[in-house]
């Protein structure tokens, strides 16, 4: 049987005076959740063009990643394409916060789930689903068009250092996925979750040093990926079902997802990881300047080739 969440309750020490200027924001918060969405997304886009016009060093690897992803744009689209995506960014931060604290009736009008009948159907047998996912801006509000669409799912995150932000955080996720949140390194209940038939929510498309990572084509370019998404598969006996948001022209989000994989895992780790990444990619093509460009995807890179970021 899947566990149901059970938010923690709040720790008596986060009413120390010291955290009063936590809740003084977060109040703030809620309230500007009452604000029209256009205006919150108007003021994100531009505080994104300010974050663009003042860190040159986060706008030169965002350029650089989409030079190598997309060699046939010529250099004005680029440019604008670099600028879009700081928008976008600005965007997805009053995104995030509508998809934290806004209430439902804000923003069921504004968010459309697609597919959703490919995950009941994968869910059918009583197999746990891996919901594959990449980073894109929009990644928390695609979230929340799962929790009204009302499909429990394990959130899994990464502990913060700050206690009232990790309380906070881990309280909302379950509160609204409606199943207990994973910390990223919890692999025993991680496949415990899928095995017990619950969906979890992932996006393996990070580059991170860790044992397993090897070096597999994205956007054609060698870039160090993740390989755990097969071994999750087959250890958590889970099928893998992929889902994508798009922000449209008009302020409102679609999230589509597709049918589980087929013949996933293939036994061929290398060739499952390929797989992956191009799902990404075309998820990325429809929507560019939205996905998280100012990672440093390349960072890592096979021995003997150059760093990618390297001045010259």
């Amino acid at each position: 049987m899947t566990a149901q969440a059970n938010p923690p309750s709040l720790p008596r020490a986060l009413l120390h005076p010291r955290w009063w200027l936590a809740w003084l924001l977060l109040g703030i918060g809620r309230a500007l959740c009452w604000l029209p969405v256009s205006w919150l997304l108007g003021i994100g886009s531009s505080l994104g063009w300010m974050v663009w016009r003042l860190l040159p060093s986060r706008r030169r690897v965002t350029r650089i990643n989409l030079r190598l992803c997309f060699p046939e744009f010529d250099e004005a689209r680029i440019v604008a394409l670099v600028e879009a995506h700081f928008r976008a960014l600005g965007m997805g931060l009053f995104e995030t916060l509508l998809a934290w604290l806004a209430p439902d009736a804000k923003l069921k009008g504004r968010l459309e789930l697609r597919g959703v009948e490919h995950l009941d159907a994968a869910t059918a047998d009583g197999s746990g689903v891996l919901l594959l996912t990449g980073h894109f801006t929009t990644l928390e509000i695609a979230a929340r068009s799962i929790c009204l669409a009302d499909r429990p799912f394990h959130a899994m995150y990464r502990p913060a250092d700050n206690v009232f932000v990790d309380w906070w955080m881990h309280r909302w996720r379950e509160q609204r996925s409606g199943r207990p949140a994973l910390p990223k390194d919890d692999l025993k209940n991680l496949l415990r979750a899928l095995r017990n038939g619950g969906a979890v929510w992932y996006a393996p498309d990070q580059t991170l040093e860790v044992p397993g990572a090897i070096f597999v084509p994205f956007f054609g370019v060698p870039a160090l990926t993740l390989t755990a998404t097969s071994r999750l598969a087959q250890l958590g006996r889970a099928k893998v079902v992929p889902f994508f948001p798009t922000r449209t022209a008009d302020g409102r989000y679609v999230v589509t997802m597709g049918p589980a994989l087929d013949n996933f895992p293939s036994g061929d780790d290398a060739a499952d990881t390929r797989r992956i990444n191009a799902l990404i990619e075309d998820a990325i093509r429809i929507c560019p300047e939205q996905y998280f460009w100012t990672h440093r995807r390349f960072k890592f890179q096979p021995p003997g080739a150059p760093d990618v970021y390297a001045r010259g």
